[in-house]
């Protein structure tokens, strides 16, 4: 099935389609989304399924004993729809303890109101340095933010040094740039230098009813 086969809501199609025309400065970015924040998970709500499967990739890559408090951070966690599917899975709930960072105030003041999911949320341009120490999470997740005209595959390597060592790297790509835009020459970059191992770079549905749209990387820190 193609992402393609099933229109989206007008609303959202109007959303996404100035989204992937921004000019990739912080400013841009951040104006669109601070406009956005307000509907943005009423927009996504019926169709959007990257969270949820990100989110199950994380649990089927989880070491046999993980930490009884596994540290994740959400980069480029939006309005925290990462967070909420953390919190509604049975394997995860009360297991995991949850930052976000994402570069929109109005973001993150609607992650916020998700009361008690994240510990901490912090204003940050992932297209710069992370404000984050070194070995800092057992999981960094990004979902949604490695797309068209946003964040540069160089943040891939930003993620790697956040986890610890044999700590997970869970990332969706849209999948027209994951060639094109450099995230896979990045993740075979890293490869080479022996830092990470690559789990898997497999195929998968951004949306509820596809089964094709997005790239869904999974690394291991060595």
């Amino acid at each position: 099935m193609s992402q393609s086969s099933k229109p989206l809501p007008a609303n959202l199609q109007e959303h996404l389609d100035r989204a992937y025309t921004l000019d990739g400065t912080p400013d841009a970015n951040n104006s669109f989304y601070n406009q956005w924040a307000d509907s943005y998970d009423e927009d996504f709500a019926s169709v959007y399924a990257s969270p949820r499967r990100a989110v199950e990739t994380v649990i089927a890559n989880l070491p046999a004993d993980p930490p009884s408090q596994l540290k994740i951070l959400d980069a480029g966690c939006g309005t925290g729809l990462v967070g909420t599917c953390l919190a509604a899975s049975p394997s995860l709930r009360n297991k995991f303890l949850l930052d976000g960072i994402d570069l929109s105030p109005g973001m993150l003041a609607a992650a916020a109101r998700k009361t008690g999911i994240y510990q901490d949320l912090a204003i940050a341009d992932l297209n710069a340095r992370i404000p984050k120490p070194d070995e800092s999470y057992d999981v960094v997740l990004c979902v949604g933010t490695l797309t068209k005209a946003h964040v540069g595959p160089g943040v891939l390597a930003e993620f790697v040094r956040l986890a610890v060592k044999g700590g997970l790297v869970v990332v969706t790509v849209h999948g027209e740039v994951f060639e094109s835009g450099g995230y896979r020459a990045e993740v075979e970059r890293l490869r080479a230098e022996g830092v990470v191992q690559v789990v898997s770079l497999d195929d998968f549905g951004i949306l509820n009813w596809a089964e094709e749209g997005g790239r869904m990387v999974v690394l291991r820190r060595v």
